[in-house]
């Protein structure tokens, strides 16, 4: 029989307060362009828990309304979502905005706006971070983030050798080819297990508050509470995360 997953994760987490090596958890939620319901549920949740959160916002679809409704918020940050989430891959290829379907003097331009635009209009809550659309981005644009005042890149998956510090997300919370809801709580911790078992730097959940479905809410409600307070691990925000080790241990 299988037991509860929160309770697996709450032994791990036991184990590491034990040894004195707590993981570091980081949340970023992406696709933000206005204040909506589904942004004030997620803004009370990750409250109510003290969880930092990383918003990854669309320049080209937002404005003064989100940046009002988000001022006041202590936990919340705001990183750059690519400038427009626009698909630029030929049919049959995989969605990319930051690919090398464009002149990368034209992605950069468009990235450098982005950047300026949310700098201005979220001040202080700005980290100066690229989160690619569909998390993917062309090397020859990764490698020209720095000259137009990025500091950190993050996206999906294992951490890349790049030439600014990296700070990837590495559990999903959403079944992007299925349901298209919140995936079963059993796959998702065994998921993180697996990577709090083999990953030593800090470790992100993914969420798009936008799609999220009551089973979404849910797990994230859950492990939030799972983890609350506990010793083995700490929510920790981006800005944190990279002052630290630049996204790495």
């Amino acid at each position: 029989m299988i037991g509860n997953p929160m309770d697996m994760l709450r032994q791990e987490l036991d184990q590491r307060a034990q040894a004195g090596r707590p993981a570091q958890l980081w949340l970023r939620d992406d696709d933000a362009t206005l204040p909506t319901a589904s942004l004030d549920r997620l803004l009370t949740l990750t409250g109510q828990f003290e969880v930092p959160l990383t918003l990854a916002i669309i320049p080209a679809d937002t404005g003064e309304a989100l940046a009002e409704r988000l001022d006041g918020e202590a936990q919340v940050e705001v990183a750059v979502h690519g400038w427009s989430h626009h698909n630029h891959a030929a049919d049959g290829e995989k969605s990319q905005e930051l690919g090398a379907h464009r002149p990368a003097t034209t992605v950069l331009a468009e990235l450098a706006r982005g950047r300026e635009r949310l700098a201005s209009l979220h001040g202080a809550h700005f980290i100066p971070m690229l989160v690619p659309p569909w998390n993917r981005i062309a090397d020859h644009v990764v490698a020209g983030l720095t000259g137009i005042g990025y500091e950190a890149l993050s996206v999906y998956g294992p951490e890349k050798p790049a030439p600014l510090p990296v700070l990837n997300t590495h559990v999903d919370i959403i079944d992007w080819r299925g349901t298209r809801g919140g995936r079963p709580d059993d796959v998702l911790v065994a998921e993180l297990l697996t990577v709090l078992r083999s990953h030593n730097g800090p470790i992100g959940l993914l969420t798009h508050h936008l799609v999220h479905d009551e089973a979404a809410w849910g797990f994230m409600a859950r492990i939030f509470a799972a983890t609350f307070a506990h010793k083995g691990c700490a929510w920790r925000s981006a800005r944190d995360l990279l002052q630290i080790h630049g996204g790495r241990e």
